[in-house]
């Protein structure tokens, strides 16, 4: 190519390039594929069995409305963290789920948001109102709070879901969009002491 004169060379190059970014953007287009490299699961639940459920960390942050949260004040109940976006197609499928969930196992669970990825409370707020969310949605724009549970989710899996059982520990978790029946199910047997 050194032979070339050096307009040919630069259109080869141009070419070349084109080629390769067409390759890497049809890879986007998979049915995986979502806004800003995340990847949504395919709703794939694990259940720990509960001689190997690893402590949970303690998650505190700022709500969307500006309060502070902390899971150690929770005492008695499943805590259900669920990660998500308010630009996350699959989050807005599985909200109306998550919402009747949440107000079915009130006496039983706390419902835990964390909104990640979103840089400005505008849109998760509007989310969380066309939703009618009733529960405690904690901001962490760049991914803090899921960084906790490294080991248990993948950071680029959004929406992901994890349970957390009585004595504080990782009982299980869903990588992906889930349903009502499902969250239902899992959490009166995380409850059980299952």
């Amino acid at each position: 190519m050194g032979s070339l004169p050096h307009t040919v060379r630069r259109r080869l190059w141009s070419a070349a390039v084109a080629i390769a970014s067409g390759v890497l953007l049809a890879g986007c287009g998979s049915a995986q594929a979502n806004t800003g490299g995340f990847v949504s699961g395919d709703g794939s639940l694990a259940v720990l069995p509960a001689d190997e459920r690893p402590q949970a960390p303690v998650i505190e942050g700022v709500t969307l409305d500006d309060e502070r949260w902390t899971s150690a004040d929770v005492s008695g109940k499943v805590i259900v963290y669920n990660v998500w976006g308010s630009w996350c197609a699959p989050c807005r499928s599985e909200a109306p789920a998550l919402v009747a969930a949440s107000q079915k196992l009130a006496d039983q669970a706390v419902f835990v948001g964390l909104n990640t990825r979103d840089f400005d409370k505008a849109a998760p707020r509007a989310f969380v109102r066309a939703f009618e969310v009733p529960y405690v949605n904690l901001f962490d724009p760049e991914g803090a709070l899921l960084l906790n549970f490294s080991g248990e989710l993948p950071p680029n899996a959004i929406p992901s879901t994890i349970v957390v059982d009585l004595e504080g520990r990782v009982a299980a978790r869903i990588i992906g969009e889930t349903t009502e029946s499902t969250l239902v199910g899992l959490i009166q047997d995380v409850a059980a002491g299952k």
